[in-house]
């Protein structure tokens, strides 16, 4: 485990177990790029309590990276780290750079970020720093010392949106627009793919992968596509789909953050990631020397507070039966106390397609 040469103060353990109780309900917000990293918290006592460093690959507008850094904001408004950042780190060599470059003059306690697209580059660094704790969104397994993983393991509230898109569906079509077929976003499409048969056994569900995590101008044509081929319901795993869906007054369901802003008559609901959880693991951990790498993926599960929907958006252009969204709450109260497992299933869907470069 790792060894933090400061403190460990009574009135962080405290304040982070309230955080983490209201961690449960809390809903997530989208983070947004500025400057490359903020200003840390000067106030007195600041130095009782970790330094987080947050490095991502793309720009904090996309919900993946914009849900991490929401939850150590909300961390540092609570008074429980201090916190900076930079983003948009989009290959391996700019986050091998700027990972060094952090650990080597920031020295923070904590560097939390997504390696998806930087795997080696990134735990490379980690090896170099055992004495910083690394926690990183990762397809991979923890790497001892210091190097955790975690993901958004959102099949539960895929499930229950997909249950509303059968619902909702005339034209027994419904679209996917995802980033690509790797086992963390297949789980999502198909968590709600066994969503939708539960509400329609006969709907098709369409999926299309964009091959990037941040293309919203594809992800829109690509929902454009899917409505071409006669799909009346979309589900935006990727930005770029509550565009088209609202040109077309079609219902559509966001993710990582609540996106009914983006199209209010349109957006159904949204899958949320709450990193909270997470994070306050990860803090809790290092606070009371005793981190050491790990699977975190149980923090992002529904029954942990760490994924939800938001709620459910009374204000669209069209109907939303009340029967369809009694058996949506009957179902999420099912998984809430463990009568329903959501199935997690991290194949490529079947008849899935991949456009894009």
């Amino acid at each position: 485990m790792l060894r933090r040469s400061s403190r460990t103060p009574r009135r962080f353990l405290a304040a982070l177990g309230v955080a983490s109780a209201a961690a449960l309900v809390l809903a997530g917000c989208g983070g947004t790029t500025g400057d490359e990293g903020n200003d840390a918290t000067t106030e007195p006592g600041a130095a009782d309590v970790p330094s987080v460093f947050g490095a991502f690959a793309t720009p904090l507008e996309e919900p993946w990276d914009g849900a991490i850094h929401a939850a150590l904001e909300s961390a540092e408004e609570d008074g429980l780290i201090t916190y900076d950042h930079t983003d948009n780190l989009h290959t391996a060599d700019e986050m091998e750079r700027a990972l060094r470059d952090i650990a080597t003059n920031q020295k923070p306690d904590i560097i939390i970020g997504d390696a998806f697209a930087a795997e080696d580059a990134v735990r490379a660094v980690a090896t170099e720093f055992p004495d910083i704790a690394f926690a990183f969104g990762s397809g991979g397994e923890e790497q001892a010392p210091n190097f955790s993983v975690f993901d958004n393991w959102m099949q539960d509230p895929a499930y229950l949106a997909g249950m509303l898109a059968g619902g909702l569906t005339k034209s027994g079509t419904i679209g996917v627009v995802g980033a690509m077929p790797i086992p963390e976003v297949n789980r999502i499409v198909n968590g709600f793919i066994a969503g939708v048969e539960e509400t329609n056994p006969s709907a098709t569900v369409t999926v299309s992968f964009i091959n990037s995590f941040f293309d919203p101008a594809t992800a829109k044509q690509a929902a454009e596509a899917a409505i071409a081929g006669g799909a009346d319901v979309l589900f935006a795993e990727r930005d770029g789909v509550i565009a088209a869906a609202q040109e077309n007054n079609l219902p559509v369901f966001g993710m990582m953050v609540d996106q009914q802003d983006q199209a209010p008559e349109h957006v159904v609901t949204s899958l949320l990631w709450n990193m909270r959880p997470t994070v306050d693991a990860v803090v809790e951990a290092v606070v009371a020397d005793e981190f050491e790498a790990s699977n975190l993926a149980e923090y992002s599960f529904m029954v942990n507070g760490g994924s939800s929907i938001a709620p459910i958006n009374t204000g669209t252009a069209f109907e939303i039966p009340a029967d369809l969204v009694e058996k949506v709450e009957a179902k999420q109260a099912e998984i809430l106390d463990g009568s329903f497992e959501t199935p997690i299933n991290e194949e490529a869907p079947a008849g899935s397609t991949t456009i894009g470069e």
